[in-house]
């Protein structure tokens, strides 16, 4: 161990060193008193590596966690648990396609990238104290592990997900999106909100840093260990993602025969291949682990059962410059440049929401969709009988082909990861325009809600937006609170009138002095909001944000009332218990109370349940990062990262926003000189020997 140890050390010498001589000394970095980088260079090299030095100094042991199972190596660093996710990383082949990629990039790409892992490296050296034993042996990172772990995360917890079965782990996984153009703002000027939901860890978590490359502002957040901006604003423009409706991976169920798969009626050979695993025992040694991996003509082979097997198809494997293609949004400065960026089709997942200073909204629905011989939605979206070839696409549409909306005469644009068609009320986009594999047709209630604040507003201005934003209102009990009042109204139960009582009260919304949204959700919870059948009217096209409405069975939506409101009283002695009492936030170690919920119900706000105990709920996820941006003469922007910039446990800054968050604020995004410089905390100055901290006598 002491070896490796000594050998790691040489390399990240080497690393640094070679990387320092060339350092400029114009390359610094502010950091504020929420711990987030300000980085000034006049070169893209020196900045690059500033970044990656800031990460790892926020995230150090997060980012060598994640590396480390990215390579698919985890057992061997870590033990029998991370077996599994090595397995998964061999099958899909992310060893091999990593070195194509590196072979295949843009030099941009690899500049990026060189840099980047320099400055994660040298801060290690530097800072030997800041890494945990258990992780130092996955030192020295490479620029090979950046393009896995990219990997990684974009084909196995977003493009493949689904398929793969990993979305099941939380219930509301994805984002929220606005963009208001002039002539819905009241000050004149288009706005943007940027909004995803993802779990509060590991790979799912942001880091904020703001990058000034010779004078140019760039603002905003990316997932740890992905260098760059991937949701962001300058001083022109600004963009954000959510996840779409796009179904651009397939799982083929193909019968084994005479130790191949049949293919139109004839048996073909299985590629096969073997991989040697190390496993990391109880005692420290390694034990090798051999598998089996297999593909066919759809691609790797995910599960074996009973005489099948399921093969994985995903497109973007043949896409390496993501993190090139966001770098030239971050710096485009118009329409145009971040259009012609948006067309080098490089992202393959991912709605893109835009607004900028010239007064512009945009919606795209983004991503790689493959061209299919059926034209039906539900065709493609199950486990596809893999007997036919002509099943198996080839191509994918070009960006022409997407829907995408420019300036609607509504004046505003929303995305809460419904299809593209609900983008604007009343439609724009007609789904008959497009195949109709492109998307489905649907919209539920966290996209009505959205719709519904834009809707009633004229007038936006921006601290409108922000309350918007952090709206806990829900679209369902506006929906259906007329009829269960009716329903219960109608009823001999003594029970459901009390609780009634207690919902007319209620401010039909999941604030933590909400009284009533407990008993509601529970209720909710029993009648299944997502069910079609429990409605009356079911979801139309026709009327996209005023359906599904009435209830199918009213007498049963008593009996749940009457269920809701007898555990209530039984567990917590009356119906009125105040939301935060029982919803709470748990992240290290600070206990707070919640507000929102996950967005079946309608709600904006969006914060999901994670764990629980036996009187209580606590958030596992949702509004992640947050930013609220005005684009006028000067840029005005409000952010939250909710859980802090930080994952370190010594961290100042792991978890110390979560108190915004728990009382429903954001807080300024200091973007210019004179901002950063009244709220730096600590300076950092790039020399020959890397970055040292600024005194107040340099």
């Amino acid at each position: 161990m002491k070896i490796r140890l000594l050998i790691t050390s040489l390399v990240l010498s080497f690393l640094t060193a070679s990387h320092a001589q060339t350092a400029h000394p114009e390359t610094e970095i502010a950091w504020d008193t929420w711990g987030v980088p300000h980085i000034t260079s006049d070169n893209i090299e020196d900045l690059f590596y500033a970044q990656g030095w800031a990460q790892m100094h926020n995230h150090a042991n997060l980012i060598l966690e994640l590396y480390g199972s990215s390579r698919g190596k985890g057992s061997e660093y870590w033990g029998n648990t991370k077996l599994k996710n090595d397995i998964l990383i061999h099958t899909l082949g992310f060893g091999d396609l990593a070195d194509q990629w590196e072979k295949e990039q843009d030099p941009e790409t690899k500049r990026i990238y060189k840099s980047f892992v320099a400055g994660l490296n040298a801060y290690a050296q530097a800072h030997p104290e800041a890494v945990d034993e258990k992780n130092k042996m996955v030192l020295p990172l490479t620029t090979k592990d950046i393009n896995m772990h990219l990997m990684y995360v974009v084909f196995t917890r977003f493009i493949g997900g689904d398929d793969l079965g990993r979305i099941q782990r939380w219930p509301d996984l994805g984002s929220n999106a606005y963009a208001v153009s002039p002539k819905r703002s009241a000050s004149g000027n288009a706005m943007l909100v940027q909004n995803p939901h993802l779990p509060w860890w590991r790979e799912f978590l942001f880091f904020e840093s703001h990058l000034t490359l010779e004078g140019k502002n760039m603002y905003g957040s990316t997932l740890v260990g992905f260098p760059g901006i991937v949701i962001g604003f300058n001083e022109h423009l600004g963009w954000s993602h959510t996840n779409n409706t796009i179904d651009n991976a397939d799982t083929y169920e193909l019968v084994v025969k005479d130790h191949g798969y049949v293919l139109d009626g004839e048996v073909k050979a299985f590629e096969s291949t073997k991989k040697s695993i190390k496993v990391k025992q109880e005692d420290g040694s390694l034990v090798e682990q051999e598998i089996k991996l297999l593909r066919t003509v759809h691609g790797p082979v995910v599960n074996q059962k009973e005489g099948k097997v399921l093969a994985l198809r995903m497109v973007g494997l043949d896409r390496p410059d993501m993190v090139l293609q966001w770098w030239k949004m971050i710096n485009s400065t118009s329409f145009e440049a971040f259009e012609s960026a948006l067309k080098m089709a490089q992202i393959p997942f991912w709605n893109v929401m835009y607004a900028d200073k010239a007064g512009s909204i945009f919606y795209l629905f983004n991503g790689l969709v493959p061209k299919r011989t059926e034209d039906a939605w539900k065709y493609w979206n199950r486990i596809i009988p893999g007997g036919k070839s002509a099943d198996i696409w080839t191509e994918v549409h070009d960006y022409a082909d997407l829907p995408k909306i420019k300036n609607p005469s509504v004046g505003w644009l929303q995305n809460a990861n419904d299809p593209p068609w609900t983008s604007t009320i009343p439609m724009t986009l007609d789904p008959d325009d497009f195949p109709g594999y492109m998307a489905p047709r649907s919209m539920a209630f966290r996209p009505q809600r959205a719709a519904r604040m834009m809707l009633e507003d004229e007038s936006i201005t921006f601290e409108e937006l922000v309350d918007y934003k952090l709206s806990t209102r829900l679209e369902f009990a506006d929906r259906i609170l007329d009829d269960l009042f009716a329903a219960v109204d109608a009823s001999d139960s003594e029970k459901a009138k009390a609780a009634k009582v207690v919902l007319e009260k209620w401010d039909r919304e999941a604030n933590a002095d909400s009284k009533g949204m407990l008993l509601f959700y529970n209720w909710a919870n029993k009648f299944n909001v997502r069910k079609k059948s429990n409605y009356a009217e079911p979801w139309s096209i026709d009327k996209p944000n005023t359906t599904p409405d009435g209830f199918a069975d009213q007498t049963t939506a008593v009996q749940l009332l009457e269920q809701a409101a007898q555990e209530m009283e039984t567990q917590f002695g009356g119906l009125d218990i105040p939301w935060g009492e029982y919803y709470r936030i748990h992240y290290n170690g600070k206990d707070l109370p919640a507000n929102g919920i996950d967005g079946s119900m309608g709600v904006f706000r969006v914060a999901w349940p994670g764990d629980k105990d036996e009187n209580h709920m606590f958030v596992g996820g949702g509004d992640s990062w947050v930013g609220v941006i005005e684009f006028g003469d000067a840029v005005k922007a409000k952010v939250l990262l909710s859980y802090g910039n930080a994952t370190q446990k010594d961290s100042p800054h792991n978890g110390d926003q979560l108190t915004l968050f728990s009382k429903k604020e954001l807080r300024d995004a200091w973007f210019t000189k004179a901002e950063v410089k009244a709220h730096t905390a600590k300076t950092e100055v790039l020399t020959a020997s890397g970055f040292v901290t600024k005194t107040d006598k340099d």
